[in-house]
């Protein structure tokens, strides 16, 4: 379809492909300007192959927060490139950049087109085939100037921790820029999804980013439910909200006492490491594995909570309240630990409008983003959870948003829990419609996971999109580096707590 606006469509569903408006490259550009200086955000922008010898086609999504809709529209690029939107636009300097290892179509003008994930070939037409680059290898930005020096950290890190390369230019002790370089953990999730669904889909998307689970499963099953157009029983969609907000519980309260530990406050950190066991273990209750793995299937879910159940759970929930305040509350009428997490590692708010961040380090920064309110499905439509928000944009602003997000969750799952519908699973879906777009965001506990699936004439998956929300937020991490000393990193970088693997696929 042509036209000079985007469509507009509810989460959690889906339309033809061929309704999809088709712009000019160069109209498609000033739409996605339009809309995002109106303070719409593009949650996705991808490459999709060509069909039938065609032109390789980019398509857009945007979230209209303040009315509760998505826009998609898409643009065809011929000729091998298209200008790079990134310099007007830094929210999409990502996506560019991984659309051109992806696709080999290259963004002229983009400012600094390193690599994203090392894994595919890059093959730029406008320059002939070009070699996949080797792992870990890459052009890094320099600083020169008497006594500055640079610091390399990782990828192999310390403990149990995932491979990412930290490159620090200093002076001293002071940081004057920080470059990651991820991509190492890259296992071609996208790629394996095409064909699909296949037997394994649901456990290849269930292990995108496995600390996000249940986030990951229900953007998976709401797509195939709105392309089979099926619809889910009230008590699996409130199973699949309490499994979301135990998710978020258990992770919170880890990084609270993560951060505890950086600083050395062995207190909060103690008790907060067996606390989050205790929400794992309400999650090992409702389907027997910590991580809910296996709990969310397409058309509902696998377990029910009965009232037995229901009951255990909400007395859980009861200790796991009092020993949390108990626990937390120590960080914020301690000196030594409010010397540590005030005004350190701040982003603006200017910042994180420009760079398009998400979850609790954007509501860090003020800003009133969250899909539960903004974009809502399930038992988010009736049931209402107000975003938890701060200021500063510092390591005590992301901590504080997570304290409160831990007490909004727990009420919310004493509501859901006194309010079960009577049990019932669901049932699995038939086949998906063909050539059709779907598109599903939730609210992880990081914050927005958007997947975007396209299907195409047999109903199969032509193009599965990913976008863990870690993939928004690692450039806030540079950017909360700047300025401050070198050893603040740990302590900043614990405060996003992001994914490598949500990010490499």
């Amino acid at each position: 379809m042509t036209g000079q606006r985007l469509l507009s469509f509810a989460n959690g569903n889906c339309l033809p492909q061929d309704s999809v408006p088709l712009l000019e490259v160069d109209k498609l550009q000033a739409r996605i300007l339009t809309a995002v200086e109106q303070e719409l955000r593009v949650v996705s922008l991808f490459a999709t192959p060509p069909r039938d010898g065609g032109p390789t086609r980019l398509t857009v999504l945007l979230a209209d927060d303040q009315r509760g809709s998505l826009q998609v529209g898409a643009c065809e690029v011929t000729g091998g490139a298209f200008p790079a939107l990134t310099p007007r636009c830094p929210q999409v300097h990502l996506f560019e950049r991984e659309i051109h290892e992806q696709s080999g179509l290259l963004p002229e003008g983009h400012p600094w087109l390193k690599p994203v994930r090392f894994a595919p070939p890059l093959v730029a037409p406008a320059a002939g085939n070009a070699a996949a680059p080797s792992i870990g290898i890459a052009d890094f930005y320099r600083i020169d100037g008497e006594e500055v020096h640079e610091v390399a950290v990782g990828p192999v890190h310390a403990g149990v921790i995932e491979p990412g390369h930290f490159r620090f230019q200093c002076h001293g002790e002071h940081v004057f820029h920080l470059e990651i370089s991820l991509g190492y953990q890259h296992r071609g999730v996208e790629e394996a999804l095409v064909g699909g669904p296949h037997q394994a889909t649901l456990h290849q998307l269930a292990t995108t980013a496995g600390d996000t689970s249940i986030g990951h499963s229900i953007a998976y099953c709401q797509n195939v439910e709105a392309l089979a157009s099926v619809t889910v029983p009230p008590h699996a969609q409130y199973v699949r909200a309490i499994a979301l907000e135990l998710e978020r519980l258990a992770n919170h309260s880890g990084d609270l006492g993560a951060l505890a530990g950086d600083i050395g406050f062995l207190p909060t950190a103690s008790y907060c490491g067996r606390i989050r066991g205790d929400f794992l273990n309400m999650t090992a209750l409702l389907c027997g594995n910590r991580f809910g793995r296996n709990l969310v299937r397409p058309g509902g879910c696998r377990f029910t909570i009965d009232k037995a159940l229901a009951a255990e759970l909400k007395q859980r929930l009861l200790t796991a309240e009092a020993d949390t305040r108990n626990a937390v509350e120590l960080l914020w009428i301690t000196p030594t630990v409010m010397a540590r997490f005030e005004g350190i590692g701040t982003v603006s708010g200017e910042a994180c409008y420009l760079l398009g961040l998400v979850g609790p380090a954007a509501r860090a920064c003020g800003a009133q983003l969250d899909v539960r309110t903004d974009h809502p499905t399930g038992v988010f439509r009736f049931l209402h959870l107000p975003p938890a928000t701060a200021q500063t944009g510092d390591v005590l602003a992301r901590a504080f948003v997570r304290w409160l997000e831990i007490q909004r969750s727990i009420r919310f799952l004493q509501e859901l829990l006194q309010a079960l519908p009577e049990p019932a699973t669901g049932a699995p879906p038939g086949p998906l419609a063909n050539d059709q777009l779907a598109a599903s965001l939730v609210e992880g506990w990081r914050g927005e996971i958007c997947h975007v699936a396209c299907t195409d004439a047999a109903g199969r998956l032509a193009r599965y999109k990913i976008t863990d929300p870690s993939f928004h937020n690692w450039p806030g991490l540079a950017i909360a580096l700047r300025d401050q000393q070198i050893s603040d990193f740990p302590l900043c970088n614990k405060s996003f707590n992001l994914s490598y693997c949500g990010h490499d696929l």
